[in-house]
């Protein structure tokens, strides 16, 4: 079963759950470390589209 191990967001309020939670404004420190967690926690991140990454562990 997939599980989110990290939230990258634009706003934190907008988000919540047990998840660690990174509040980057700038779209690309957003992209940046959504994909520097993507290595580091070996998951895969997805776009949400909405100013929100979500990482999730599939293993």
């Amino acid at each position: 079963m997939a599980k989110i191990v990290a939230i990258v967001t634009i706003k934190g309020d907008s988000v919540g759950g047990g998840a660690p939670i990174f509040v980057e404004p700038d779209k690309e420190r957003r992209e940046s470390t959504a994909f520097l967690l993507e290595k580091i926690l070996d998951a895969s991140a997805h776009d949400l589209k909405n100013g929100t990454f979500i990482l999730v562990d599939r293993h």
